[in-house]
């Protein structure tokens, strides 16, 4: 089957095949790496998870991952590595070590938000030990990655397709094969972050503002609920904003890292990049002030008086 670019693979109901269990690692068990595999682990998948920290790692051994102690036995077996560490350094660092012990036919399935020129690096990493590598970052946050209904977006040759497709049938609602070069998903992914972190800081922004006139802040999110300028994210986020209560889903130090990513990728394509400028430094001030593992919210904090 051929897949266009830009096309959208809605995923069955069955998950997995029945000829075969994939046998999946995951390095990297933070907010967004437990939740992608309890996923993996509901759809009947064979699943090993490792973190620096390994703390972090054990409580999936209760839904039946093993948790591997080194990242060699980790990937010993695996048909599938899947990586969700922080930036393009730690990866980088951790498939060192992985991919020397990885399987030959074993396929690197990178979904972590590294940038343009990290996935570039990671890939060529990949070419090198003969590994395959599939460009796969996520739209979603911790519920999604717990319920298995994050968007992936997805690049690739399409000889690898089938093989990872149970991977994203799991922790996906929807695939969106953006394109075969490594780097098609992560143009699409910081296309759709700087859309959502706009929408973050303007949100903070109005929050503010509307309590600094005198008002109670809850009637600017009500006046918008259900018309044009509203979406769900303004609700969400607005709220968390005005109970000043902030557990995070996204946290401040990625959003912080990824409108780097953003600026830089818009100074390489030429679309100007000020606005995006201005929200990273309010989202690394407030980062700075002691809040990177917050959700990413918080941020209301740099426009309060």
């Amino acid at each position: 089957m051929g897949y266009r670019q830009g096309e959208t693979v809605d995923q069955p109901e069955a998950r997995g095949r029945e000829d075969q269990v994939t046998e999946v690692t995951v390095l990297g068990t933070g907010i967004m790496g437990s939740g992608i595999a309890r996923s993996l682990l509901k759809a009947g998948l064979k699943v090993t998870v490792w973190n620096r920290s390994l703390d972090k790692a054990r409580p999936l051994g209760k839904f039946g991952a093993v948790v591997a102690e080194d990242i060699g036995s980790a990937v010993a077996r695996a048909d599938v590595m899947l990586t969700m560490l922080f930036d393009a350094e730690a990866a980088e660092q951790v498939m060192d070590v992985a991919l020397p012990a990885a399987e030959s036919g074993a396929i690197w399935v990178q979904c972590a938000t590294v940038g343009l020129d990290g996935t570039a690096r990671l890939a060529e990493q990949a070419r090198r030990r003969g590994i395959g590598f599939v460009d796969a970052p996520v739209l979603g946050t911790r519920q999604p990655a717990e319920s298995g209904s994050l968007i992936v977006l997805a690049g690739g040759p399409e000889q690898l397709r089938e093989s990872v497709s149970p991977v994203f049938d799991a922790i996906g609602s929807r695939t969106v094969w953006v394109g075969e070069r490594p780097g098609d998903g992560h143009r699409l992914k910081l296309a759709t972050n700087s859309w959502l972190l706009s929408v973050v800081g303007g949100i903070a922004q109005s929050i503010a503002l509307t309590r600094g006139l005198g008002l109670d802040p809850r009637i600017f999110l009500d006046t918008i609920a259900g018309g044009a300028l509203d979406c769900t994210y303004a609700q969400l986020k607005g709220k968390m904003m005005i109970a000043g209560e902030f557990p995070p889903a996204f946290t401040l130090a990625g959003a912080a890292k990824d409108s780097t990513l953003i600026a830089e990728a818009m100074r390489t394509v030429g679309t100007d990049d000020h606005l995006m400028r201005a929200l990273h430094w309010e989202f690394q001030a407030v980062a700075d002030d002691g809040h990177q593992q917050e959700d990413m919210s918080v941020v209301v904090r740099a426009f309060a008086s």
